[in-house]
């Protein structure tokens, strides 16, 4: 979220907590203005579950953020992963009054906004509704219907799910660290807005992010998303895995899995 002329990440991950500044420079491009890190003690596999001590967590890698800058932090941008996170394709479509009119901005917020108010499961809310594409009287594989005329408008859409309970909890700790709440994003989408071109997108590709509780995954195809999960497996169960197998202490385990781990092509 803008804060002047800065915005504020944070990453509540399960094996630590990373908080970072940046602003867009004059060529477009994101300049990192501090960061701060900090031991996550109160989130398993993505979900918080122990809200004091990831309050402390955060405030731990705010404080640190704010030192390494000069900048004070008042609103954050919190990424949300978990296992309780899913994924559904969603097909919808509206009538439009007047199809002399041509296709406008406000016809597509009143598609989306028609998807986010679909029936979930008990305790499920809706984070993301995300257009892959649009449908005009017929007219399929449209990307960009704004300026087209129709009288039906239909579109695909990619719907991301959580949990409330959990999202609220991610909530809580943020306010009680003392900050503002500016958004919530799915992390697999806020990486691979960070490390996908455009042209990969476009071309195909999937992003995996393996952290230490949560293993994220985004599907790209013709710069549209196809496809998001979170899988509740991280690095961390490779490190217990090397633990139990070679009967050794965990931060030895930890070591072996960096000093040789690798993945053969």
């Amino acid at each position: 979220m803008e804060a002047g002329n800065y915005s504020v990440g944070l990453d509540i991950g399960t094996t630590k907590i990373v908080a970072i500044i940046g602003k867009k420079n004059e060529y477009g491009k994101i300049e990192v203005l501090g960061i701060g890190k900090s031991k996550s003690l109160g989130v398993h596999r993505g979900v918080v579950n122990n809200i004091t001590q990831t309050i402390k967590s955060i405030q731990q890698a705010v404080e640190e953020a704010e030192a390494n800058s000069g900048l004070k932090i008042g609103s954050v941008v919190v990424g949300i992963a978990g296992q309780h996170i899913r994924s559904l394709q969603h097909s919808d479509y509206i009538t439009r009054p007047d199809s002399e009119e041509v296709i406008n901005e406000d016809d597509l917020d009143k598609l989306c906004n028609q998807v986010y108010k679909l029936v979930m499961l008990p305790g499920e809310e809706i984070i993301h509704v995300l257009p892959q594409e649009y449908k005009v009287d017929g007219q399929a594989e449209i990307k960009e219907p704004i300026g087209m005329y129709g009288g039906r408008l239909e579109a695909n859409f990619h719907v991301v799910v959580g949990q409330v309970s959990s999202i609220k909890n991610v909530g809580r700790c943020i306010k009680s660290a003392g900050l503002d709440l500016g958004n919530i994003t799915l992390e697999p989408l806020a990486s691979s807005d960070a490390v996908l071109s455009k042209e990969e997108k476009e071309a195909g590709v999937a992003l995996i992010d393996i952290g230490g509780g949560t293993t994220d995954l985004a599907i790209f195809k013709d710069g549209i998303i196809r496809h998001t999960a979170v899988i509740p497996f991280g690095g961390g169960v490779i490190t217990e895995d090397i633990k139990e197998g070679c009967s050794i202490i965990e931060k030895q385990a930890e070591l072996l899995k960096i000093k040789f781990g690798s993945a053969w092509p």
